[in-house]
């Protein structure tokens, strides 16, 4: 489905000094993977999320998507295609509802209770919410649980999550674990989740490690996980439920 080939990307600093935060990246994932994204903070996840999703143009390298080079393609390209993401820190739209918002994603009219029906899905009270603006009266929970709601609502082939469980309470993330697996029992979708979560590694197919902008191990949750847990035992590398 996903195929990266020698994706590197570089930023230039004040003194014209170029930075590499991502080197010589090769990863392919397959059509009906869930894989779970995980390594130290700055070390280069959420920018391989966005390069995946064309929000940052990759240095050099190439990017194919079921086949179809799109390393030049627009984000807005790239999600015609059937690639998804949703923000560590969601957007706000002021004067967009929540059910117009839905219906975006959506692609095409739904009826009142389908709209609703993704919001339930997310753990929120669909006739709460539903007509409400996407603005500043919106918590970040409450926003990120919107958002994942539109990306069910997209149902695309590939979907990436920056850290879902950000700003989410332990019942809303509990929920979001169901959520997942739902999105991964439909067999046709991949999905990949960047998070420190322990109980998200735990249902992933496949672990990748990446640090210092580069992937350390890929693997599945029974032959990373276990160092991983390590390493968090003095550095709290991992979080668990909090």
């Amino acid at each position: 489905m996903l195929e990266l080939k020698n994706v590197s990307f570089e930023v230039e600093s004040e003194n014209n000094v170029h930075k590499e935060i991502l080197k010589n990246i090769n990863l392919t994932i397959d059509e009906h993977k869930f894989i779970a994204l995980t390594g130290p903070n700055g070390g280069g996840k959420s920018t391989l999320a966005k390069i995946i999703v064309g929000i940052e143009k990759a240095t050099s390298g190439q990017i194919l998507f079921d086949g179809v080079d799109i390393t030049n393609m627009s984000i807005t390209e790239r999600a015609k295609l059937g690639i998804s993401f949703a923000f560590q820190q969601p957007v706000r739209f002021k004067g967009v509802t929540v059910k117009d918002l839905i219906m975006l994603a959506a692609g095409e009219k739904l009826s009142y209770s389908s709209a609703c029906e993704f919001l339930s899905e997310v753990g929120l009270c669909a006739r709460d919410y539903i007509n409400r603006e996407v603005d500043g009266s919106l918590s970040g929970g409450e926003l990120k649980r919107i958002e994942i709601a539109t990306v069910l609502a997209r149902d695309t082939k590939f979907s990436v999550f920056d850290e879902p469980e950000a700003g989410i309470d332990l019942w809303s993330f509990n929920n979001l674990i169901r959520v997942f697996e739902k999105i991964h029992s439909k067999g046709d979708k991949a999905i990949m989740i960047i998070s420190h979560q322990e109980r998200i590694l735990n249902i992933a197919d496949e672990i990748i490690v990446i640090a210092g902008g580069q992937i350390e191990k890929v693997g599945t949750k029974d032959e990373i996980l276990p160092e991983l847990l390590n390493v968090a035992g003095s550095c709290r590398y991992l979080k668990g439920d909090e």
